[in-house]
């Protein structure tokens, strides 16, 4: 997923951790196989591939997973959109560090973008795209879904304490460390990261942060980053950074980019009750503040 997984565990029987956290390990690489669009054999590659063509039948999980992604695309009336993997490509990030591409391609992709494109079949467990050129883009919540399962792993496995995180910008606690109250993380400041603006401790809890410094380009003078309005076709303006605390990862990182994207105004009014938004807004100086 592009993406180095870590887990920090805690126990007293050290070959228990060591088999625990392998088999967490082993969890990610069975969903990085299942999910990967870098991977041409992968059920969501068949997706992409062929859904235009008719329906495709894929595992449960699959289904579940982008059934839950359409329902995260209602509830932010878009802002969330597994079908801006034409966005991406035009704008240079998939397999790349980006480009400013021409306006009229941008609107031939944004021709392809709208999650209402993705049909569902619940009785038969199918996936059907409404025309050719559609692609789906497991990138705003794939790595969330793998360390909420990695987690489930090690919980299953009678572990009780440990961290997981993805590349360090999606990641969840799993009880706490010996002798705190929860795993401390800190949020950084987007032009600065030697500079902390913000702590919190995660308990049975995750916290996934999106913002523009984790892939950008500079264009005469202009910063793009890989977080697009999939209703404009480009990036997003306002944000530097989103972090989200949520009970769930998937949740977490879901939730970054329409909070990302819509702003504080949006989120004061819409945001789902159990999560908790840290917003780092692009002004001068710039402004980082938990959403009251």
């Amino acid at each position: 997923m592009g993406s180095t997984y870590t887990i920090v565990a805690y126990g007293e029987d050290r070959l228990k951790l060591e088999t625990s956290v392998e088999g967490a390990f082993d969890e990610v690489r069975r969903l990085d196989n299942l999910l990967s669009n870098y991977k041409p054999r992968s059920e969501w590659s068949l997706v992409n591939r062929n859904a235009a063509g008719g329906p495709v039948r894929v595992s449960r999980e699959v289904f579940d997973l982008i059934a839950a992604c359409l329902d995260y695309s209602r509830m932010s009336d878009g802002a969330f959109d597994i079908t801006v993997g034409p966005l991406v490509r035009t704008w240079g990030f998939f397999k790349g560090s980006g480009r400013l591409p021409h306006r009229a391609e941008i609107r031939t992709a944004l021709a392809n973008v709208g999650y209402r494109n993705v049909i569902l079949d619940k009785e038969n467990l199918t996936v059907r795209f409404a025309k050719p050129g559609v692609e789906i883009d497991p990138g705003g919540i794939g790595k969330g879904y793998a360390v909420d399962r990695a987690a489930a792993s090690l919980r299953e496995a009678g572990i009780r304490s440990a961290l997981v995180s993805a590349g360090g910008s999606s990641m969840y606690g799993l009880g706490a460390p010996p002798g705190g109250g929860g795993w401390k993380v800190k949020i950084r400041h987007p032009r600065n990261p030697a500079a902390v603006v913000a702590e919190l401790q995660l308990r049975d809890k995750s916290m996934s942060t999106s913002g523009t410094s984790e892939k950008f380009f500079v264009s005469g003078g202009k910063t793009y980053s890989h977080i697009f309005d999939p209703r404009t076709g480009y990036p997003a303006p306002g944000m530097l950074s989103v972090s989200v605390s949520a009970p769930r990862t998937v949740d977490s990182e879901a939730w970054t980019k329409p909070n990302f994207i819509l702003g504080k105004a949006w989120a004061s009014k819409r945001l789902p009750a159990d999560l908790e938004v840290f917003f780092c807004e692009d002004r001068t100086p710039v402004t980082c503040a938990w959403l009251q």
